[in-house]
């Protein structure tokens, strides 16, 4: 399948993260992934969720949204309506699962960080550059406003891979995860141990083997990106 883009199957689409975009956030980073833009900020807060106190452990949760001109048409606001929908819910649990195994929660000292992702341009694979961005923010925030380093475990980042007419690509834009057979997201740690795998057979469903294939494809890409995240992050 010819990609609209000139890519080949494997290559990821331009990716480029700006660190301390925020005056106001103890993290930030601006995350350009091909034409998907998601501004991460990241605020630590004392004190810890009621069913946490006293656990001597601090706690992760990621809140994500889309701005309203983000998309080809103006989407109304969630807030405007009252209600956040399944999507965004399931995004924003995504996140914080997979932030979660980014930080030892034992070193945050009884402290919340509060993870916003805040989509500015959509272009497919919103998901996935929230995850990537905001662990960038997560490091940068920890390295410079918390006192216990060990806090930070290991960087995470996640990538979308598709299925289209018996070949596998690599990082779907808006278009081809439209038009894919098959759709996954997958979320890696730095060592590339899983974190998640989220697949969907939308059209066809697909075997084992390509499974196998999928998941080696996205140990290459993840390591690209970590190599990325790394230098924005000076490491």
């Amino acid at each position: 399948m010819p990609r609209s883009s000139s890519r080949g199957l494997d290559d990821l689409r331009s990716l480029s993260i700006e660190t301390d975009v925020n005056l106001h956030a103890e993290g930030s980073a601006l995350i350009k992934w091909g034409n998907t833009h998601v501004l991460c900020t990241v605020s630590i807060e004392n004190g810890v969720p009621r069913w946490m106190r006293n656990s001597e452990k601090g706690w992760l949760t990621a809140e994500y949204g889309m701005l309203p001109r983000s998309t080809h048409e103006r989407m109304g606001r969630e807030a405007a309506r009252g209600k956040q929908s399944g999507r965004t819910q399931e995004i924003q649990r995504l996140i914080g699962r997979s932030l979660r195994q980014a930080v030892n929660l034992k070193y945050l000292c009884e402290k919340t960080i509060q993870v916003d992702c805040d989509v500015i341009q959509a272009d497919g694979g919103t998901r996935t550059a929230s995850i990537t961005g905001a662990c960038v923010a997560l490091f940068s925030a920890i390295k410079n406003h918390h006192d216990d380093q060990r806090a930070m475990h290991q960087l995470v980042s996640a990538v979308s891979l598709g299925i289209k007419d018996d070949e596998i690509l690599v990082d779907l834009d808006y278009q081809e995860d439209s038009a894919a057979d098959t759709d996954l997201n997958i979320v890696m740690t730095e060592d590339q141990n899983i974190i998640e795998i989220q697949g969907t057979a939308e059209h066809a469903p697909f075997s084992v083997d390509q499974l196998h294939t999928i998941v080696s494809k996205a140990k290459v890409a993840t390591d690209k990106i970590i190599r990325i995240q790394k230098e924005a992050l000076k490491l």
